[in-house]
């Protein structure tokens, strides 16, 4: 399945990627949003909850 969205957790700092990144997937039909580990953690289970389709990559 591919994900809506993808919520990348960068550890303590909220950090971005290169823009091309965003680029390429979007180019796909997928989202990406960068947060603190913390948020994107919290982020998730909230869009879980709500059945959305989602992914995450988390950095610790």
């Amino acid at each position: 399945l591919k994900p809506e969205l993808v919520l990348l957790g960068t550890g303590a700092k909220h950090l971005f990627l290169h823009p091309k990144h965003y680029q390429e997937l979007s180019a796909s039909g997928i989202a990406l949003e960068c947060m603190t580990t913390a948020a994107a953690c919290r982020t998730y289970n909230i869009l879980m909850s709500e059945g959305r389709n989602v992914a995450a990559a988390l950095i610790l």
